[in-house]
């Protein structure tokens, strides 16, 4: 009694806690009961860690339990679903990578718990072997379409044709979802809701049975179940438009954008709280898009409709043979896992199953032997062509793999060779010394041209102060007092190269510059500065664009060395050697 009462109160609290972390995230602010009854079901599927597991893996679960033997309308206790839903998630774990490993027990216990509180209201502790099969199917993950198909499944004849029976009960089973999550009123089952999704159809296959769950819009009672799906898909869909209400710069989700405001768009957070603003209403026609097109894509989707190249009303899904044959369900009498006979009940369904194979092969007409002849030769021959392809494939790697030894043994130099060529080893340092000196210069002109550049905006500023002011007052600029001594005024250059140290005065700084340059800072009567500086800064142009050129030349002469002492040749690159032409930028107020 202890134990079943300290168990009792764990259900309790697990029970709790997963309703209490949902009703944390406020779903309940979202005026629109469709909305609001997806959020919540997802933010169950993925607290239980559901939507990792696929419908497929669920069927093979149910498998694998002996749920596909057991009637629809049959009892099982709560130890038992405990233990499928343990097998549901432990090999589920084995499917993910180490980095992505779940709680297994904190899932196990919030699924349990909340299934027992949705369709065990009374505590009877128990539940029905399709009401588990149509809560899980329904709240797994996968696409819809595959969901809906194992449904029909369950709940069609051996014909085909679906019960309206089971469709009822399945009707009973899946609504009890929303009621779970205290939307009761907006979807809970009534008498009428299957006549509400068929109303005038009295045959329904499997195409028609998903082309009116999938429809748009679906049955009012399951209009829920596809917007779950379209939420998951979107969690991660990026939209960079700014919400026309809370003025974020970009949506996460949904958007949704008005058919009568023009440029009007929101997020989904401010349309699922009826946010609106400015001339726009709650009223309006508002479009649901989930996913961002470019104008150019949306251009070019426009132009490719036009002329037939995208087809026009795509079908929802797949259309399936109306003849369809029904998974093998394994819906022979009740056997036990440990019965002697299952192995013989298997047996005999192979045999009946390749008997049938057998009388259909012998019934077909449509292929002659002709053709049985012919696909087999075809099928030989391609098994040929696949083998002396794989065979070719092999020898080109062979064939990589060699040249990629023989290239690395080629590129590493021997000591033999170095000591065959001591001549050419000097040289090559010389080579490697004067192209350090040069980098070396080159660094420094780079840095006199940039402070020449700064100095020539601040000259060219208090230019335009000084005519600006001499406008004011009537008279010339250059013809003021102080804009000539402004002009006259020496500018410090720093002119560093290798070996020396930044302590010149300007007029060292200027030694080897032509006399354009010389005369722009020399006192004298003054210039026009404009012309004298832009002529200063194509003198430094010009000079590193010759020291460019000396140091690609040294970097030839390198390459010309190294490419010597590899053929063991004792070649020195001559000094009027091709070099490449690097293109340094006219100077101006920028560098």
């Amino acid at each position: 009694m202890i134990e079943e009462a300290s168990k009792s109160s764990k259900v309790t609290v697990e029970k709790r806690q997963l309703f209490m972390e949902m009703r944390a995230q406020n779903f309940d602010v979202i005026r629109l009961s469709t909305y609001r009854t997806a959020c919540k079901l997802r933010f169950v599927q993925k607290r239980c860690n559901l939507h990792l597991v696929d419908v497929w893996n669920m069927i093979e679960a149910f498998r694998d339990n002996g749920l596909s033997t057991l009637d629809h309308n049959a009892e099982i206790n709560v130890s038992r679903l405990e233990t499928i839903l343990s097998s549901i998630f432990y090999q589920l774990n084995k499917r993910l990578p180490t980095t992505h490993q779940i709680n297994v027990e904190q899932s196990i216990g919030l699924l349990l718990n909340f299934m027992v509180a949705t369709y065990d209201s009374e505590g009877h502790g128990k539940l029905t072997v399709f009401a588990m099969k149509s809560m899980l199917a329904t709240m797994c993950g996968g696409k819809i379409v595959d969901k809906l198909r194992y449904i029909f499944s369950q709940i069609s004849d051996s014909s085909g044709m679906m019960v309206f029976a089971k469709f009822d009960q399945f009707l009973r089973e899946v609504l009890k979802l929303p009621t779970a999550v205290f939307e009761g009123p907006s979807f809970g089952y009534t008498e009428h809701s299957v006549r509400t999704c068929f109303p005038q159809q009295k045959k329904i296959l499997l195409n028609t049975f998903l082309d009116i769950m999938m429809a748009d819009p679906p049955p009012q009672c399951l209009v829920w179940l596809p917007l779950m799906h379209r939420l998951a898909n979107v969690e991660n869909v990026f939209h960079p438009v700014e919400c026309s209400y809370c003025r974020s710069e970009s949506m996460m989700g949904f958007r949704y954008r008005c058919q009568q405001c023009h440029g009007y768009q929101l997020c989904q957070n401010c349309f699922w709280r009826g946010h609106a603003n400015g001339p726009h209403s709650n009223q309006h026609q508002m479009k649901e898009h989930s996913s961002w097109k470019s104008p150019a894509k949306k251009l070019s989707h426009a132009i490719s409709k036009s002329l037939g190249c995208v087809p026009i009303g795509e079908p929802p899904h797949p259309v399936y043979p109306e003849a369809a044959e029904r998974p093998q369900d394994l819906a022979h009498p009740p056997t036990t896992l440990e019965s002697p006979s299952r192995l013989d009940e298997e047996h005999r369904l192979i045999a009946r199953y390749a008997a049938r194979l057998a009388a259909e092969a012998s019934n077909s007409t449509q292929c002659p032997p002709t053709d049985l002849s012919f696909n087999f030769d075809a099928n030989k021959q391609q098994r040929q062509l696949i083998a002396e392809l794989e065979n070719k494939n092999r020898e080109i790697l062979q064939e990589i793999q060699r040249l990629r030894l023989e290239h690395e043994q080629a590129s590493q130099p021997t000591p033999e060779k170095a000591q065959q060529n001591p001549t050419l080893l000097a040289e090559l340092r010389l080579l490697r010394h004067r192209k350090d000196e040069l980098e070396k210069r080159m660094s420094a002109l780079q840095e006199s041209r940039r402070e020449l550049m700064v100095q020539l905006e601040g000259l060219m500023r208090l230019l335009k102060d000084e005519e600006q002011k001499g406008a004011q007052t009537g008279g010339s600029p250059h013809s003021s007092p102080s804009h000539s001594a402004s002009c006259t005024m020496p500018m410090p250059i720093r002119s560093t190269s290798a070996g020396s140290t930044p302590t010149h005065t300007p007029q060292d700084c200027l030694a080897g510059v032509s006399d354009d340059v010389l005369d722009a800072f020399s006192q004298g009567v003054p210039r026009n500065l404009r012309n004298d500086l832009l002529v200063a800064a194509d003198s430094i142009t010009n000079t590193m664009s010759s020291l460019v050129k000396e140091l690609h030349s040294v970097d030839d002469g390198l390459e010309d060395e190294e490419v010597n002492m590899r053929n063991g040749r004792e070649k020195v690159r001559p000094n009027n050697a091709c070099v490449w032409n690097v293109p340094i930028p006219k100077s101006g107020y920028n560098s």
